[in-house]
């Protein structure tokens, strides 16, 4: 998936989440867990905005570990709507699928990016036709 698709997907993310909020009953709980998920949830999309526009690699990284924390916690508090009921259940639980392959998708980028930038010694990447360092 390229970058400017999951900018997307994530935008399209956080906006259903903040319809789904808006939703939610008026009630002490509903309004603590609804504006939990809509700052994680919004996160989710900021963050990886900004992890595309990053300086560096360790800023890369650092700002993807944020979307896979972010979109956890998203995941988690829309189970909870869902456990107490607060939400329709088939609406939550194609949030919380979503949310888990967001985390899924961040997890894998991380790692795909770490792969691309760990830096090869003369050990691993021999530079003589015998194979490897001369070690005697």
């Amino acid at each position: 998936m390229r970058s400017s698709q999951l900018r997307d997907r994530t935008k399209a993310f956080a906006l259903v989440v903040v319809r789904l909020v808006e939703a939610l009953p008026r009630t002490r709980s509903a309004d603590v867990i609804g504006r939990q998920l809509l700052r994680a949830c919004t996160s989710v999309a900021a963050n990886y905005r900004s992890a595309c526009r990053a300086r560096s690699y360790k800023e890369f990284i650092a700002k993807l570990g944020i979307v896979e924390e972010e979109a956890d916690e998203s995941q988690f508090w829309i189970e909870l709507l869902a456990d107490l009921k607060l939400a329709d259940r088939g609406r939550v639980s194609v949030l919380a699928n979503e949310a888990g392959e967001l985390v899924a998708m961040t997890i894998a980028s991380i790692k795909t990016a770490r792969k691309a930038h760990t830096p090869h010694s003369a050990f691993r990447t021999p530079h003589s036709s015998a194979g490897g360092p001369d070690v005697h």
